[in-house]
């Protein structure tokens, strides 16, 4: 059993996690939370046993110096608490961590009984993949969920996905097999430049998160950021035609399997949601920046140049799209999950 001390009673909470590692394509499902946690100054109150779930040769421990005495920090899972504020206020469970080297079913299970303890209404997964998505087009962000009658609810899609997983996919069908709603948030970063930070996608993701919570979240300077990075990897593009065109040809793609979308619903609801991010009096759940136009442009200092995207077999450009895997097996095989993606044909648990 799980004893929780020093843990208030908490209002209506939702547990929000995100791992390093395969299932965190460019950081920003981690550099989510990590901005959660910042921003509304989270109270650690629990940390998994690092013996019990990491390998230190693939995750090693740091040494740093504090007062100039030697501390060690272990690789591990922490859980923090967060009160939103508002008209109806309510508390955020955030689990940050690193994707567990072994034991992914205790690790769950552990997991799951901090957010029985705590009276969780619903855990929220965060991550990130590698898609083909053009870094000048918003971030497309999946809602995905394994239970039919919160897909309804919350317009979700329900998981078709299969093949290989991460922890977010366990962690997720561990929850529906303990009766606990479970939703996944996933944002698709461009696999021609997924080197870590990615603002942009950090940014969807809390938006969506904004949507599906219905709470208001400062975003500081994320959205600065994300212009910032937007301008600078399209400096870097400019200077290498083949990456120039590689990344048209995304656009013109990604436009077209858009189009039939472009209902006037479809358009008045996407104003709608740009309206109430812009407007601090629109409700508790809306923040005044951030809506999709605030992270159309971006660009970080010292980001090395984005590698030249693989010619697909026939001449072609770039991976091919509509396979179960999805984008290749990319930067830790995040790609392996294009069923999770927003444009893939099936979605991850």
């Amino acid at each position: 059993m799980i004893e929780l001390e020093g843990v208030p009673e908490l209002i209506d909470p939702v547990m929000v996690a995100a791992f390093e590692g395969w299932n965190d394509a460019g950081d920003a499902a981690s550099a989510a939370v990590a901005h959660l946690d910042r921003e509304w100054k989270g109270e650690v109150f629990a940390a998994l046993d690092a013996e019990d779930y990491y390998d230190f040769q693939v995750n090693r421990p740091t040494v740093f110096l504090e007062d100039g005495v030697r501390k060690i920090t272990w690789p591990t899972t922490r859980l923090s608490v967060v009160r939103v504020g508002g008209e109806k206020p309510r508390d955020l469970v955030l689990v940050r961590g690193i994707e567990p080297s072994m034991r992914w079913r205790s690790f769950c299970n552990e997991i799951l009984g901090f957010a029985h303890e705590l009276g969780v209404e619903m855990l929220v997964v965060l991550g990130a993949l590698l898609g083909d998505t053009p870094h000048t087009r918003p971030v497309p962000v999946s809602g995905v969920t394994s239970d039919a009658d919160l897909a309804r609810t919350l317009d979700l899609e329900e998981s078709k996905y299969e093949g290989p997983t991460g922890i977010v996919g366990i962690l997720q069908e561990a929850c529906t097999h303990a009766g606990v709603p479970a939703v996944s948030l996933w944002a698709a970063v461009p696999h021609y430049v997924s080197q870590p930070p990615n603002p942009k996608a950090t940014l969807a993701l809390l938006n969506r998160l904004e949507d599906l919570l219905d709470v208001r979240i400062p975003l500081g300077e994320l959205s600065e950021d994300a212009r910032a990075w937007q301008l600078g990897v399209d400096q870097l593009a400019a200077e290498d035609s083949e990456v120039a065109e590689y990344v048209q040809s995304l656009e013109e793609a990604r436009d077209t399997a858009e189009l039939p979308e472009a209902s006037g619903e479809a358009i008045a609801r996407e104003f709608e949601r740009y309206l109430r991010r812009r407007d601090p009096q629109a409700g508790p759940g809306l923040a005044t920046d951030g809506g999709e136009g605030s992270y159309l442009r971006d660009s970080p200092s010292g980001r090395t140049r984005p590698p030249k995207p693989p010619k697909a077999e026939g001449g072609g450009q770039g991976p091919a799209r509509g396979t179960e895997d999805g984008p290749g097996k990319r930067e830790n095989e995040q790609g392996d999950e294009q069923g999770d993606s927003p444009g893939g044909d099936s979605s991850e648990d």
